[in-house]
């Protein structure tokens, strides 16, 4: 209520007779306006208590009454007193005494007929009671004013119930109304007393309130204040903006004019309640009346658009109530839509650069365009490209030959070509246009669309009932090379693409289009680089009689990679197993890898010990670190991206079935796993070695002797390191998954990779179990010979001899013709003891072995020589021949293939090699 209304509604004779001495001071006039404002409060408490007096009394008596009927009439030993011969003499002192007790002017107890059987005044016992006793007898408390034997009384009639609920009688309790009239008398002095108090304080406030107007207002007037507040109602009603003001109770205390035109709100509408507002849209009345906060908050009101914000005003402890601004916003808005609209084609396109090529695989990349622009730009998107792309060639041919790659959309019931189909375009199609043009091509009616039709008229029919309506296909181009064609289907939003629509999908596709390049390129080389690395490594493993072997390659997901292993027969039934890693990935570590493994098998044919062959190694990758340097400045030349300075690692190990020793060194390569024949699993204590390519430090060997049926367990850093864990647990489960006695060894290689390799390894993996086998001495003859010419006849002799045993005895004559050359040699040109070794296994091996260092060589002896000949006659004789140094000498050694029906007769073959060298056998 304002104040305007309250002068309006209390203004009195008193206050005009204060008003007319016009005084100049607000102080003055809050005084008159305090002193009338006490005297009618004075007045109206008067007249509130005389009034509430009243309504007190005859609520205090009745209140009492029924209160004290009702505890007689539940007393205890009621019923009994009643049923008493003489119930008045039992009841009256009762009654007496609660009466005085209770504060009562009297209780009457009274027989169903309305017979007194007590009362204050004795004589009156037994008389008629006076009052209403039918809704008693009933069951109800009745009260009642009445003019009964003591006066003006309030009186309540209570009934009383036997066991079984009946009313067997009735108890009366009252007051005079007399005896409660004194409140009034009691209350009026400290009205007053209260009022003076009031008026007291309401001078001092006074005098308080004008001294801090006075610093409030800085002096200011009436009249410089009254201008204030014109110049506040000029600036509230000349801004664009709408001020409501709404008031607790929910009514419109103030609205400028700003307000009126924006909510087109009636002349008459402060001061009644916002709901009620007519002409008020119902959001914007709900909104104001609920009092709570807003910000910007946009609401329809007609056919504008409402920008409305709103506060509280009791937060500073004001008032109740509201405040709030509105701002017309609908041309705002407008422009505010379309940069929402830019905005999402930004957020579109942000979201395509970051998601789409995340890999360098085509058929992912083209999923991943096709997953973006599904459901925020089309409904279905389908990409197809050219079958040469997906191989990682350059397409050759036409729209007419391409592959469905990718398909999205918003539901999988879709009638459009299924992926992975070969799909023809014909020239007509938009799709087919596109591709041979370069430019995207818009239907915006797919079912008015002749061209498009044409390519399956039965599926276009299916298509367009389904409801896709529309359609652009953009071409797929990448550095002037056209790949494949997107295309984006729409059918949920009725409106068919449009102009802009075509700019954005043109975009889309660009990003798109050169990523699927980059990953058709990668996807090239990559198989170029697979293709490589499968040439270098085994296709198979030699075959060998000392070890059973089993073997593993997983390449890394990122690529190929150096990791390689090697089989090598040697001679004397030996066999090298070889196992390496070369650093980095790609191309070049493949190449490496490929001169390694050369190497190795180079090395190797010289028959050196472990360490001896590790060493050139290591001279050879300083020599590949040196041929990849710029001899100008030493920086590496232009060449591929993972070419610089090679480092290798290398286990290389000798095993001799005969002795079942195993000799092996390695290059800062993992300790290799030994598994004995019960199951026991241990890592060696195999002297480490540096890698490959530092140079300048000695490598060291390690010599086993392995039981029968002992794997040795080789493998690549790749098997072991994981960023998820720690070597020391790969090394752990590696021993777990070995742990398993009897297992052939491609069992175990099985068992190790489920152990310990994932799906799609980060680095490469090379791993190789052998289980060892032994050459018994029933396949072992030897001799020493006495270091004299006489003594080969001998040897001859025992050798014919013992492959008689064997069952060999076709090859008794060229192996005694070549136990006659290697005898004779090594007593002439070497040094004693000489020793004869033969070894039956997939062929028969001759080993003639001395102290002396000096190997023979083959050479081509002339006519005219009287020697020269034996070499060339042992290396016609046997299918390989060699020489291996010892710590204590040399060995020379010759093998032959075991017989055979298809070769010719070796005694003639001797023969005649005897007829054409003029030599005569020994």
């Amino acid at each position: 209520m304002s104040v305007v209304t309250v002068r309006d509604r209390f203004r009195g004779a008193s206050v005009r007779s204060l008003a007319d001495r016009r005084p100049r001071s607000v102080a003055g006039q809050v005084f008159v306006l305090q002193v009338a404002l006490v005297v009618l409060l004075v007045l109206g408490a008067v007249l509130a208590l005389v009034l509430q007096s009243r309504a007190d009394i005859d609520r205090e008596a009745r209140n009492r009454s029924v209160a004290v009927a009702e505890s007689f009439a539940h007393a205890p030993g009621i019923e009994e007193a009643l049923a008493a011969p003489n119930p008045s003499a039992v009841l009256q002192p009762l009654t007496e005494a609660a009466r005085g007790r209770a504060g009562v002017d009297f209780i009457v107890v009274m027989d169903t007929d309305g017979t007194r059987y007590t009362h204050p005044q004795p004589e009156r016992i037994g008389g008629r009671f006076v009052g209403t006793i039918e809704p008693s007898l009933a069951g109800r408390v009745h009260t009642e004013s009445v003019a009964g034997p003591l006066g003006d009384e309030v009186q309540a009639i209570v009934p009383v119930r036997n066991g079984d609920g009946r009313v067997i009688a009735l108890v009366s309790a009252g007051l005079q109304v007399k005896n409660v009239t004194g409140l009034v008398n009691r209350q009026l002095p400290v009205i007053l007393a209260t009022s003076a108090a009031g008026l007291a304080l309401a001078t001092a406030g006074t005098a308080l309130v004008a001294g801090r107007l006075r610093r409030q207002t800085h002096g200011l007037g009436p009249a410089e204040m009254t201008r204030v507040y014109e110049h506040h109602d000029a600036v509230l009603h000349a801004v664009r903006e709408g001020v409501v003001i709404v008031g607790g109770d929910g009514r419109l205390l103030l609205a400028n004019d700003e307000a009126r035109r924006l909510l087109q709100l009636p002349p008459d509408a402060e001061g009644r309640p916002i709901r009620e507002l007519p002409g008020l849209d119902p959001g914007v009345a709900e909104l104001l009346a609920s009092g709570r906060v807003a910000t910007d908050e946009v609401v329809l009101a007609a056919d504008r658009l409402l920008a409305v914000n709103q506060r509280a005003t009791d937060r500073d402890g004001g008032p109740a109530g509201t405040v709030a601004t509105v701002r017309d916003t609908t041309e705002l808005r407008a422009l505010s839509g379309r940069a929402e609209g830019a905005a999402r084609r930004l957020n579109l396109l942000y979201d395509a650069g970051v998601g789409i090529g995340t890999s360098l695989d085509v058929v992912r990349t083209a999923e991943e365009l096709a997953e973006v622009a599904v459901p925020r730009f089309a409904d279905f998107v389908t990409v197809d490209l050219a079958d040469a792309v997906l191989r990682g060639e350059e397409p050759t041919g036409t729209g007419a030959d391409m592959r469905r790659t990718a398909v999205a959309g918003i539901r999988d019931d879709h009638p459009l070509y299924p992926r992975g189909k070969m799909i023809g375009f014909k020239p007509s199609t938009p799709q087919a246009r596109g591709y041979g043009s370069g430019r995207a091509e818009l239907v915006p009616d797919l079912a008015r669309a002749p061209g498009w039709q044409a390519q399956d008229p039965e599926r276009a029919g299916r298509i367009v009932a389904y409801g896709i309506h529309s359609l652009i296909a953009v071409p797929l181009q990448a550095r002037g090379v056209v790949l494949g064609v997107a295309n984006f289907w729409r059918s949920e939003k009725p409106e068919p693409f449009e102009d802009e629509d075509l700019s954005i999908a043109e975009e889309l596709v660009t990003r798109a289009a050169v990523c699927i390049d980059n990953a058709r390129r990668y996807t090239r080389e990559h198989a170029m680089a697979v293709t490589l690395q499968r040439s270098l490594l085994p296709r198979a493993l030699p075959e060998q009689s000392a070890l059973e072997v089993a073997h593993r390659y997983l390449p890394a997901q990122s690529g190929v990679g150096g990791d390689w292993f090697d089989v090598i027969p040697l001679p004397g039934s030996r066999v090298a197993l070889v196992v390496g890693d070369v650093v980095g990935h790609g191309l070049h570590a493949a190449a490496t890898m490929g001169r390694l493994r050369t190497a190795v098998h180079n090395f190797s044919t010289l028959d050196l010990p472990p360490d001896e062959i590790l060493g050139r190694l290591d001279d050879l990758v300083g020599r590949i670190d040196q041929d990849d340097r710029d001899p100008l400045d030493g920086e590496l030349p232009c060449g591929p991206p993972d070419a610089g300075m090679t480092g290798a690692t290398c286990l290389y190990a000798v095993y001799d079935p005969v002795s079942r020793r195993c000799v092996m060194a390695r290059a800062g390569h993992p300790l290799p796993a030994l598994v004995h024949p019960g199951g026991l699993v241990e890592f060696p204590d195999l002297p480490a070695g540096p890698p490959l390519g530092l140079g300048g430090i000695p490598f060291e060997t390690a010599e086993l002797t392995l039981a029968e049926g002992s794997q040795l367990v080789f493998y690549t850093d790749g098997l072991i390191e994981d960023r998820t864990r720690d070597i020391d647990v790969g090394l752990e489960l590696l021993r777990q998954a070995l742990a398993v006695p009897d297992r052939t060894p491609d069992e175990s290689c099985r068992a190790v990779c489920e152990a310990l390799l994932p799906a799609h390894p980060k680095d490469d993996v090379a791993l190789l179990i052998a289980r060892t086998r032994a050459l018994g001495p029933d396949r072992v003859a030897d001799w020493d010979v006495p270091f004299h010419p006489g003594a080969v006849a001998k040897v001859r002799a025992d050798a014919a001899r013992q492959l008689e045993e064997w069952g060999l005895s076709e090859l008794a004559f060229t192996t005694e013709l070549i136990l006659s050359e290697l005898i004779t040699n090594a007593i002439r040109y070497g040094s004693p003891p000489v020793h004869v070794r033969l070894l039956r296994d997939r062929g028969l091996t001759c080993e003639v072995s001395d102290t002396s260092s000096t190997s023979p060589h083959l050479r081509y002896a002339a006519t005219t020589d009287e020697g020269g000949r034996g070499l060339f006659l042992v290396a016609q004789l046997s299918e390989r021949w060699g020489t291996r140094y010892t710590g204590h000498g040399k060995v020379i050694w010759a093998e032959q293939p075991p017989p055979d029906a298809t070769r010719p007769d070796t005694a003639a073959e001797g023969a005649l090699l005897f007829d054409l060298l003029d030599a005569d056998p020994i």
